[in-house]
């Protein structure tokens, strides 16, 4: 195979193992929303393959039909051959952006991607200003304007009290029965200090100990998935360091796209002598927070919470993680909810990391299609796990009408533990 991608051109054995079944097209969130082969997984190998080979020009249109891509990975969860398209679309993204003449709106994305959301001083920077927007009323009236709405509703939203706790943030009562770590990450502290909180509690209530490492950093799921893998490999090296530094019984994520990213850290740094061995470690410590209480196991709650519940599957978790059942077995353990299988709840609702940034109208298109699924069911809270699809739906509950609460799993056990009830969230 031509090396017209340059060095990150993916392999010829990840490429040549699609049998073009087609049974990912109606898997793929953009297929179904365009119908268009060159928007499915199958149409973008053939177009992957074709650049690589140097048989097509790296034109604007090849570059739209790989930029639409949501890496929901929901393709990899049918796909009989096992073809590992994350990995490429990874590599493919990675060549481009490492050309002379990758897109403008590409290197830009990069740049933000390290320099804003890789750095907390500056992240923290502009969730204060997103938290003064927002408290000043200016979003209220820019969600009212025709001409801003759609813009405005995709706008990130920061809650109220973050999280900045480290060392050791948690504490049984009894003895311990696992040592924990958490990964706090980047947006999560800021927009969703509440999750990490519940996950404390609910960790301590179940016998672990929980520490947040103080030298930790962003996972890098977002510079990967947009191609800067050299970025993200260094970012993966300074959590190995972090969480190999002492003694863990499992390092503990609450966001189904870091956790993902954290489990392929083997995988990531697999051609570096210094971090394979140790990578490959540390990716067999990570566990979703759903996950590591369904294996503990968790003790089942005693509050009552008289509220109907749908759940909507996180990409990351369902489809890259392959958990299902354990978000779902929490949820039933907690008296007086009654859970409510929305349809095609494992179909992207269209946050995808920063896609409702780059590709707004698709990502728009997609929550729409996901809002009338979670509306069919009529239930009152809407639960998922992981913090763009909170954004997208809360966002989406807004714009309709809706405006139902959007939890995480582990708040709506922590309520129940506590024995309070579940409010809507401040943020």
């Amino acid at each position: 195979m031509a090396d017209a991608l340059g060095p990150y051109t993916p392999t010829e054995e990840d490429l040549t193992q699609c049998v073009r079944c087609g049974l990912c097209l109606q898997a793929c969130p953009t297929f179904v929303e365009t119908g268009l082969e060159t928007e499915s997984p199958r149409g973008r190998l053939y177009l992957i393959r074709a650049l690589a080979e140097g048989l097509v020009d790296l034109t604007p249109n090849a570059i739209g039909h790989l930029d639409q891509c949501l890496q929901c990975r929901s393709c990899e969860a049918v796909c009989p051959s096992g073809v590992p398209y994350g990995r490429i679309m990874e590599q493919t993204r990675a060549a481009v952006l490492s050309r002379s003449d990758a897109p403008r709106p590409w290197k830009m994305r990069s740049l933000f991607l390290r320099e804003v959301v890789a750095r907390p001083e500056r992240l923290r920077l502009l969730a204060n200003a997103l938290r003064l927007y927002r408290g000043s009323g200016m979003r209220a009236l820019a969600e009212r304007l025709p001409i801003l709405r759609e813009r405005v509703l995709q706008a990130p939203s920061m809650g109220r009290h973050e999280f900045r706790e480290t060392g050791v943030v948690g504490r049984p009562d009894g003895a311990v029965r696992a040592r924990t770590a958490i990964l706090t990450g980047c947006i999560m502290p800021l927009a969703y200090g509440r999750v990490h909180r519940a996950t404390v509690r609910v960790l301590a209530r179940n016998g672990c100990e929980v520490t947040a490492p103080e030298t930790q950093v962003c996972c890098g799921a977002l510079h990967a998935h947009n191609g800067d893998i050299e970025f993200a490999r260094d970012l993966a090296r300074k959590n190995v360091d972090a969480f190999l530094e002492s003694d863990y019984d499992a390092v503990v994520v609450n966001s189904a796209g870091c956790g993902a990213a954290m489990k392929e850290y083997g995988q990531l740094l697999a051609g570096d002598p210094e971090y394979s061995e140790k990578a490959a470690r540390f990716s067999l410590l990570v566990r979703d927070v759903n996950e590591f209480l369904v294996e503990l196991p968790f003790a089942p709650p005693s509050g009552r919470l008289q509220r109907s519940v749908t759940y909507q599957d996180s990409c990351h978790l369902a489809h890259a993680q392959r958990i299902a059942g354990a978000p779902r077995e929490i949820l039933r353990s907690i008296p007086g909810v009654r859970l409510i299988e929305m349809p095609h709840a494992d179909r992207c609702c269209g946050a995808a990391g920063v896609y409702a940034m780059t590709q707004p109208e698709m990502s728009l298109n997609l929550m729409d299609t996901k809002m009338r699924d979670v509306a069919s069911v009529r239930a009152a809270i809407v639960a998922t796990a992981n913090p763009g699809c909170t954004l997208q739906i809360a966002a989406a509950g807004r714009r309709l009408g809706h405006n139902w609460p959007v939890f995480h799993p582990v708040e709506l056990i922590d309520a129940s533990i506590r024995g309070v009830d579940p409010r809507r969230p401040a943020d």
